[in-house]
């Protein structure tokens, strides 16, 4: 077990001393992924726009995808929570990761994080709560509007009733660059990153004309990686905080997207 904990650590530290690269690989699978997984979904969707991509009262395939990431996100939650105590590997782990990224990390990217990271910032995601809500409001998808106030705003209370139960502390860096207060899992900039651009990816989808629909979506999948990968090299978070609030993030996205899509179908009967 020693051994194994060995080669986690001396991993995590290979991690940080390549971060940079690493998250541009990272990155540019994701992309991929992401619009291999929309031409996939067009193809098995029916014919036409996005007006026919709904979730029915009967469990279809598109329902058990969205059961199987909230699963798999929650299982993968509980999996680092509970490495969160003292002595696990994945602590040692996050502090060579942290310590490698500290020796590697060029200022120039550096300073480009600084600026990520602030889209994700509390009161840059309620200004943008406040603002996309009125403009849903005016153009009368009042509908959308509760369900995108009640996805953003939802998604903070549900990261500090996290962050409180689990009581982690954050990295002790003196010369860490920025300032966050609190307890540091799950990361509230992940997981608020992944909840309010994924929900503006689902607003193009359902609003936009369907040439706007990849780029959104790749946009938002861009946004998210990347200011995650901020609170890393600014070294405001250990790297399963990060993680967490993916995770943590993907599953209430798709709950809210989920609820939306069968109150929107059971309003309304959808033409075969």
């Amino acid at each position: 077990m020693q051994a194994e904990s060995r080669l986690v650590v001396q991993g995590a530290a290979w991690a940080g001393g390549h971060a940079l690269a690493l998250l541009v690989v990272i990155l540019a699978l994701l992309l991929a992924a992401t619009a291999t997984g929309w031409w996939a979904w067009r193809r098995a969707a029916a014919p036409g726009s996005m007006d026919r991509w709904r979730l029915s009262v009967s469990i279809d395939w598109r329902t058990a995808f969205g059961l199987g990431l909230m699963l798999s996100g929650a299982l993968f939650f509980a999996a680092l929570a509970g490495q969160l105590h003292p002595g696990q590997a994945m602590g040692q782990a996050d502090q060579a990761f942290t310590l490698a990224l500290r020796a590697s990390a060029p200022p120039a990217a550096l300073q480009a994080f600084a600026a990520l990271t602030h889209l994700a910032d509390t009161a840059t995601l309620t200004a943008l709560c406040i603002a996309v809500a009125l403009a849903l409001v005016v153009f009368g998808r009042r509908l959308l509007a509760v369900g995108w106030v009640a996805a953003v705003a939802g998604n903070g209370l549900l990261n500090e009733t996290l962050k409180w139960v689990f009581g982690r502390g954050r990295p002790l860096d003196p010369d860490a660059l920025g300032l966050a207060q609190g307890y540091s899992f799950p990361s509230g900039h992940s997981s608020g990153a992944v909840v309010a651009y994924g929900m503006l990816a689902y607003l193009a989808l359902r609003l936009l004309p369907g040439r706007w629909h990849l780029p959104a979506l790749l946009v938002a999948t861009a946004l998210a990686i990347t200011v995650g990968a901020s609170r890393l090299f600014l070294r405001l978070h250990f790297a399963s905080d990060v993680a967490a609030g993916f995770a943590s993030g993907a599953v209430w996205l798709v709950l809210c997207v989920t609820t939306l899509e069968f109150l929107r179908t059971g309003r309304r009967p959808v033409a075969r």
